[in-house]
């Protein structure tokens, strides 16, 4: 029997896709959707302290390679997903969940993960170091000198499974410099990639931008991202400690995006852009897609394939 699942900070997971945090998981009636899917589990959208009306419409836009948004983290606030969250694992308490979470400062960051521990969450959080769409702030992904400081002190209380959402970073240097920083820390796991910041999209009919935040600048997702998504999963399956694992964002659309994203070391996968595009059940197509390619190929698990990219000698 071929089978998609894996695991991830030491939880089971039925399948390694899922969605990623910002698609179909604003509210809990979307979270619910996920949740009946054949997706293996749910981010949420990235939680603040207090709930964020977000930019001004229109703020995305599908192209027909992919999408720019400049959303300005719409979400409920944080405590609003721990509740929908705890809900649903009282229910299925077999499931794994997990919650995202972005502070815009390292102290709101140790609110919101006390937050986290004190509201009975068993699951995973994800900590958003990469939101590229809030006018005036910086990617914090980007400062690497801020990373190192925000993840020695909020280990400092926080013990729960914790991974990050990186920005997609261009240079083998930075590759070098972001996971010795990583290393250092007892990180769940890795999210590689947000969307690559600040792209322009133009309806040249109209001849004007398609996004009205920032001029029409917005984060680029979609078939453009792919080859950059894989290299950063792989660049990081390489230089990370084995304990931290990494989940692949960015491209996915069929089942051998997913393959590719496992063979560059990836254990699970996040769905954006298409899950916009093609709702909820786009979950059962690619499970069903990635089981083909493992069957063609003789695999019967995706560890017998993750991380096994060959190269040309």
């Amino acid at each position: 029997m071929v089978s998609t699942a894996t695991n991830i900070a030491q939880k089971k997971f039925d399948n390694c896709i899922m969605n990623a945090s910002g698609v179909w998981c604003s509210d809990e009636n979307e979270l619910t959707e996920l949740d009946r899917s054949e997706a293996s589990s749910f981010v949420t959208k990235s939680g603040t302290l207090q709930p964020r009306k977000g930019n001004p419409q229109p703020r995305y836009f599908p192209t027909s390679l992919g999408s720019i948004n400049s959303m300005g983290l719409p979400n409920q606030g944080l405590d609003y997903y721990l509740e929908v969250v705890n809900r649903l694992q009282q229910r299925k308490p077999h499931k794994n969940y997990f919650v995202s979470c972005t502070g815009f400062n390292v102290q709101e960051d140790i609110s919101l993960l006390k937050k986290v521990a004190v509201s009975g969450f068993t699951g995973v959080v994800e900590l958003n170091l990469s939101c590229p769409n809030v006018p005036g702030k910086p990617q914090t992904g980007y400062d690497f000198e801020t990373v190192d400081n925000i993840l020695k002190t909020v280990f400092k209380s926080y013990k729960g499974p914790l991974g990050v959402k990186l920005p997609p970073y261009f240079d083998i240097v930075h590759f070098n410099q972001m996971a010795q920083i990583l290393n250092k820390y007892p990180l769940a796991y890795v999210n590689s990639v947000n969307s690559i910041g600040n792209g322009l999209y133009i309806d040249d009919t109209q001849e004007q931008v398609v996004i009205k935040p920032k001029n029409g600048f917005g984060g680029i997702g979609g078939d453009y991202i792919k080859p950059t998504a894989l290299a950063n999963v792989h660049a990081f399956y390489q230089r990370l400690n084995p304990d931290i694992q990494i989940i692949g964002t960015g491209g996915i659309k069929n089942g051998r995006d997913i393959f590719e994203h496992i063979l560059c070391g990836a254990s699970m996968v996040q769905v954006g852009t298409a899950l916009m595009k093609e709702g909820p059940d786009i979950f059962a197509r690619l499970t069903r897609e990635l089981k083909a390619i493992m069957r063609d190929k003789g695999y019967e698990k995706i560890a017998d394939f993750k991380g096994k990219l060959q190269y040309i000698e």
